[in-house]
């Protein structure tokens, strides 16, 4: 499975949160980019994003000064991160689930920059469709959770829902385990007493 490392844009270009917008409508022109990431103030601060909607939206659309308004009160932050490890799956079960278009890769720091761009050019979903087992799916809901939890609040109504579905999945392969285990447990007493009524096969 090909995972979000693989496919990723390594040289991401960021921007502090104290520049102005204009400076960050500069480097979107000058680097042909949608968004930026905004560099977090220290150890503890989380990563943040700047994009071109932001800009057209938030500062454009209500005629503010770009010169004097700055990048932190348009960016989204702490922003949706994805672990490098994570499949590219379930990266696009992630920005489907939030709505959004592109995420940094973070493992103790910064290491590149995920779109949906790099998941439709670079991923193998194509040439290897891979449906997911309701396990992996219980693991990319999880995630899906805790990075809505992280935007959007532990006490928001999306945030409850996300885990419901978690909890869902669960019950789900709860199910599953039962009528397998059920179903091994009729084979082997069928094998052993192959002339018990429950183990006859009648044919039409």
């Amino acid at each position: 499975m090909m995972k979000a490392a693989d496919i990723m844009t390594r040289e991401v270009v960021t921007i502090r949160g104290s520049a102005t917008v204009a400076d960050a409508v500069k480097l979107l022109k000058d680097k042909g980019l949608r968004a930026l990431i905004v560099e977090p103030r220290d150890e503890t601060d989380p990563y943040g994003m700047v994009s071109e909607t932001d800009v057209i939206y938030k500062v454009a659309a209500f005629g503010h000064d770009p010169k004097k308004m700055r990048v932190y009160e348009i960016m989204t932050k702490p922003c949706i991160v994805v672990n490098p490890d994570l499949g590219v799956e379930y990266v696009a079960r992630l920005f489907a689930q939030t709505r959004i278009r592109r995420a940094p890769v973070i493992q103790s720091g910064l290491l590149g920059v995920i779109s949906i761009s790099d998941i439709l050019r670079k991923g193998d979903f194509v040439e290897k469709p891979k449906e997911l087992f309701i396990e992996d799916r219980i693991e990319a809901a999880r995630e899906e959770a805790r990075a809505i939890c992280k935007e959007q609040g532990d006490t928001s109504p999306a945030c409850a829902a996300a885990w419901d579905t978690v909890e869902e999945l669960q019950m789900a392969a709860a199910d599953q385990r039962r009528k397998t285990e059920k179903k091994a447990s009729l084979q082997a007493y069928c094998e052993e007493n192959p002339d018990a009524e429950e183990c006859r096969i009648y044919e039409d």
